[in-house]
């Protein structure tokens, strides 16, 4: 027995340091991207462009990820997550990089192009998480990646802000973003796929002799993760037509599958956190008179309690004993009410209380509601899932503008008074599916 747990040690050990590592990978992917976005606008309007030049260069980008995260995430299920991962981190690099020589609006958007279609780092990296943890430790794997990533995201607008004061500022600052992408792309590479696949192996041998109901669950994850893994390596090698049937056959699957009411709830979900912040600005500065120097702060400051926020769902996830759909209703209706109590706040504070807690809320929805399409979908298609919610999202950039536009020409409260709506919708529809939640029963696809 004693020989068997210390066995057993050693894949736990060799997965904890797979996931520290996959930490690092999402802290460097934003740092590096946040370095640059807050700088396009300004570079493009250098570089001559209108308005709505710029605008129909960012909502092509907008679209090409709307399409390309479902494909790219599908494709992560047929060739393996290790080389899926190192040609999106590649392919966003030569992006960045041919930003960097973009002296015309031409190149400009030419250098999107890959960045649009490739730049799916991180919801690749989540399928390999899911991979690698138990469904018990999903939620607070989650939340401390989207943490990490979130650090990246606080510092890299400083760094760059710095950065582009110096001449020639922008096009060092895109140069220094690929070099981070290339080196993102070195520590995929020298991650310990090999001491993971034996530790796997391991696992399997150890656990023979535990009747443990978590050994044997994290035994049967890791088996089925190194069976996807051989899959995934003996598929890197078949032709291209046969991938793009593949992951053809695995998209259909979804679409035929009894999922739309999660995807409807994210979706719904996601256009009224994005009407809450759409005119933050502008609203706070009509209602309030404040500047928007004032209102750039607070949404930093939101940013580091959704941090703070990451770093709880450990606590927050025992406390409700592991149940997800419970935390996510639970924390959308509190989302729900703090947009609530913002489009009806008649002073600041109460805009700084509502921002406050709802750094929590927001946080804490976005990771269960990715814990629920994998609870209901099932792992094996992690990758698959995890673009179709990447592509629900992208959806809701692009609606959420228009909406908000058409709400705000009524009151500076329209955009979050109709977010109100919109995420009573979805509690409706998350209580009305409760049986199905709550059963957590793998709903099988149409190609399995």
């Amino acid at each position: 027995e004693d020989g068997g747990r210390g066995t057993a040690g050693s894949p736990a050990a060799a997965s904890a340091r797979f996931v520290r590592c996959l930490y690092a990978v999402g802290f460097l992917d934003l740092f590096g991207v946040s370095m640059v976005v807050p700088l396009m606008n300004l570079h493009i309007k250098s570089l001559g462009a209108s308005h709505t030049v710029a605008g129909i260069i960012g909502s092509l980008y907008g679209i090409m990820q709307l399409f390309s995260s479902t494909f790219v995430g599908c494709w992560s299920d047929v060739v393996g997550r290790r080389y899926s991962l190192l040609a999106c981190i590649l392919l966003s690099a030569l992006g960045y990089f041919l930003l960097g020589t973009s002296t015309t609006v031409f190149l400009f958007a030419v250098s999107r192009v890959p960045v649009g279609i490739f730049k799916h780092t991180l919801s690749i990296s989540k399928a390999l998480l899911s991979d690698l943890v138990s469904e018990r430790d999903r939620p607070l794997v989650m939340g401390r990646f989207n943490a990490a990533s979130s650090v990246g995201f606080i510092l890299g607008p400083v760094v760059g802000g710095y950065l582009t004061e110096l001449e020639d500022g922008f096009y060092q600052t895109s140069f220094i973003c690929a070099s981070i992408f290339l080196l993102n792309a070195g520590l995929v590479w020298m991650l310990p796929w090999s001491e993971e696949n034996t530790g796997n192996r391991e696992q399997q041998q150890g656990n023979k002799g535990t009747d443990s109901f978590s050994a044997t669950a994290n035994h049967d994850l890791h088996s089925k993760s190194a069976t996807n893994g051989a899959v995934a390596s003996n598929s890197l090698f078949q032709s291209p037509w046969v991938q793009v049937a593949t992951v053809l056959k695995r998209i259909k699957g979804i679409a035929c599958s009894d999922l739309w009411d999660i995807f409807l709830v994210r979706l719904l979900m996601s256009v009224a956190i994005l009407l809450y912040y759409s005119n933050f600005s502008l609203a706070l500065d009509e209602r309030f008179g404040v500047k928007p120097l004032f209102a750039g702060y607070l949404m930093s400051y939101s940013s580091a309690l959704g941090v703070l926020a990451g770093c709880l769902l450990g606590p927050i996830t025992r406390l409700y004993q592991h149940n997800t759909y419970r935390i996510l209703l639970h924390s959308s209706t509190l989302t729900c009410t703090l947009i609530l109590l913002y489009a009806s706040a008649l002073s600041i504070w109460m805009v700084i209380l509502s921002s406050t807690f709802l750094a929590f809320s927001t946080t804490i929805g976005r990771t269960c509601i990715i814990d629920l399409e994998l609870t209901i979908g099932g792992n094996e298609a992690s990758g698959t899932l995890l673009g179709v919610g990447q592509s629900v999202t992208s959806v809701g950039r692009i609606v959420a503008p228009l909406l908000s536009g058409i709400a705000q020409e009524f009151s500076p409260c329209g955009p979050p008074s109709l977010g109100v709506g919109l995420a009573l919708v979805a509690i409706l529809i998350m209580n009305a599916n409760k049986q199905k939640y709550c059963s957590r029963g793998n709903v099988k696809l149409k190609n399995q």
